[in-house]
Parts: C-alpha cells; sequence; structure tokens
C-alpha cells in the first residue's frame, strides 16, 4: 500500500477576487480562503455600537470613517476586518466623488471582535500582517 499526500490546491488573488462573496465573508492569504465565522449576537453588539461611535467623533471633522465588514485588497491579501478604519484621504472615490467600492489600500486601523470559534493567533496575525 503507496500513501500518497495531496497538496491543497491554491488559487491566485485574482481567481479569489472573481468568485462570488460569500456570507460570512471568506479572505484570501497566501493561496487559501478562510472563511470568517457568522456573526452572533454579543459580536453584533459591539461591531454595531463602535462603528456609529467612531463616526461621530471622526466623520463630522472629515477625520476618518468607521465602515464594518469592508473587503480590503492590499499585498497581496484580500482581508475583511469587522471594523475598518480609513483616514478621509485614503478613503476610495468613484469619478463623480461619492465613496467607492474598491479598497485597495491597508486600513489605517482596524478592529477584530474575537469570536469564541475564532482562533486568537489567525485573528492577531492579521492585525499583526495590517500594522507591517
Amino acid at each position: 500500500m503507496v500513501a500518497t499526500v495531496t497538496k491543497p490546491q491554491t488559487i491566485t488573488l485574482e481567481e479569489f477576487l472573481a468568485l462570488p462573496e460569500t456570507k460570512p465573508a471568506s479572505e484570501y492569504n497566501q493561496g487559501t480562503i478562510c472563511q470568517k465565522p457568522m456573526s452572533k449576537g454579543k459580536h453584533s453588539i459591539i461591531q454595531g455600537e463602535l462603528v456609529p461611535a467612531i463616526n461621530q467623533q471622526a466623520k463630522p471633522q472629515k477625520i476618518a470613517y468607521a465602515l464594518p465588514e469592508l473587503r480590503c485588497t492590499f499585498a497581496g491579501r484580500s482581508i475583511v476586518p469587522d471594523i475598518a478604519v480609513l483616514r478621509w484621504e485614503h478613503l476610495p472615490q468613484d469619478e463623480d466623488g461619492s465613496i467607492g467600492d474598491e479598497v485597495s489600500c491597508t486600513p489605517d486601523s482596524i478592529i477584530e471582535i474575537l469570536s469564541p470559534s475564532q482562533s486568537a493567533t489567525l485573528v492577531m496575525e492579521k492585525i499583526v500582517f495590517c500594522l507591517a
């Protein structure tokens, strides 16, 4: 009997971005796809309270904008932080000046709300990646 080891199939970032969005969102890192866990009550409450609290302070003066579950694709990865905070000048813009859909820069700040089913190591790695 011969045992064979199969290498997991990897895809490119471009192939990943061409796939339909999933619910909950999937993230791309080094050829692999990982789906985020579905948000539950406590997670949703924290996220739902933080976004308007940040925007209440930062949005009127056009300092920054907090956006929940925003796909950010940069440095060969595509992540969906629980909350991405972009300084006003880093917000993507469409031709008409409205906020654009594609974020291709590192968020200025991210907030990850650790769910019981998530790996703390993977969440911390994503935060460290964004800081780098």
